[in-house]
């Protein structure tokens, strides 16, 4: 962390150079990493300024990330923590409940930060929230059919009370995540340099084509060809039941796209932490050298690509694949194994959607 402390008071990273970070571990999406890379460069000349006790017009750039599921929404926030050398949490909004009911205060998000920051007051204020699942807390505008009328505890009050802390309050949280609802043991931490990632799926607004659907027809997605994605409103998301309010304080909207079949291929063998070389490594400790040609990669992608589970299902699917092999690999020493199309298509003809999901 001093390390880090000394660059950001020496200049701060610059845009291409966290977006050419980025690129070595998040494959496709440059429109969206170009986004994020130029927000988080603002934050971080944010956080010098203050440092440097000058006064500053920076708002802060709280993301908004839209995509489908596994277009890489969690890989990117986290892989800019790790650029930017800060401390990086995952929640759900989905657990938090407004104040006086039983659930999550939205301060124990904080208090995940702190923990993750070995409690350091100081690291805490300058860290990453990453709020999963945003659009499940969207308002519900329809009544309940039992009587008890439309309070809506999850939705629209957990977006009031996140509020003060995506603009930036004094707040106080608890020191124990395990004992949150022990106010007596808390700490008071300034969320203003805390930076803010909401993503969601969206689904309903997340269409194709000019027709707000999928096409259909010959040659509609031939060759695995990406469809036209239409750009997502504001307004959109206000009538989907996001508050105007919550919007505001999310001045950086990025959209992510669906990862086509050249691109999910990319995600298995590219990254520095590929899949791919993970198994190869795990193998050669036991003196196995694998080879995986591309015609088996395809037949992993185009069977993620089928049932729309993205870069996020092709490590549960080449685990499937590569169970065999795994078992018995103390017992094949000095061989050579290859995960050719017809290996794949023998162990993905049982393989069933529930299993992936789990």
């Amino acid at each position: 962390m001093e390390s880090s402390a000394r660059r950001e008071e020496a200049a701060p990273l610059t845009p291409r150079e966290i977006f050419e970070r980025l690129d070595r571990y998040v494959i496709g999406q440059d429109a969206a990493k170009r986004a994020v890379a130029i927000a988080a460069h603002n934050h971080l000349k944010r956080i010098q300024a203050r440092r440097m006790r000058r006064q500053s017009l920076i708002k802060k750039s709280n993301i908004l990330l839209i995509g489908p599921t596994g277009s890489g929404k969690t890989h990117i926030a986290r892989n800019l923590a790790d650029i930017l050398q800060v401390p990086f949490t995952t929640v759900d909004a989905t657990e938090y409940t407004e104040a006086g009911y039983y659930g999550k205060d939205v301060e124990v998000m904080v208090s995940d930060l702190l923990f993750k920051a070995n409690h350091s007051v100081e690291d805490t204020q300058r860290g990453i929230i990453f709020i999963d699942e945003v659009d499940k807390i969207a308002r519900r505008t329809q009544g309940a059919r039992n009587g008890a009328g439309s309070r809506d505890i999850g939705g629209e009050g957990v977006q009031q009370s996140l509020l003060k802390l995506l603009e930036g309050r004094e707040v106080h949280v608890p020191m124990n995540v395990t004992q949150a609802w022990n106010k007596s043991d808390f700490v008071q931490v300034d969320t203003r340099d805390i930076l803010f990632i909401c993503a969601g799926t969206f689904s309903d607004l997340h269409d194709y084509g000019d027709d707000g659907g999928r096409a259909m027809g010959f040659g509609a997605d031939a060759a695995g060809g990406k469809r036209k994605e239409k750009r997502i409103s504001t307004k959109q998301l206000v009538d989907f039941g996001m508050m105007a309010e919550f919007l505001g304080r999310m001045p950086v909207m990025v959209q992510l796209e669906r990862l086509g079949e050249s691109d999910l291929l990319r995600v298995l063998t590219e990254p520095p932490d590929a899949i791919t070389r993970e198994f190869k490594e795990l193998l050669s400790l036991d003196e196995i050298e694998l080879e995986f040609p591309e015609s088996g990669l395809r037949e992993v992608v185009r069977y993620s690509i089928a049932r729309g589970l993205g870069a996020r299902g092709l490590r549960s699917i080449l685990e499937h694949v590569m169970s065999d092999i795994m078992f018995e690999a103390p017992e094949r020493k000095h061989r050579q194994v290859t995960v050719d199309a017809e290996f794949v298509k023998a162990r993905l003809a049982a393989l069933d959607d529930v299993e992936l999901n789990a």
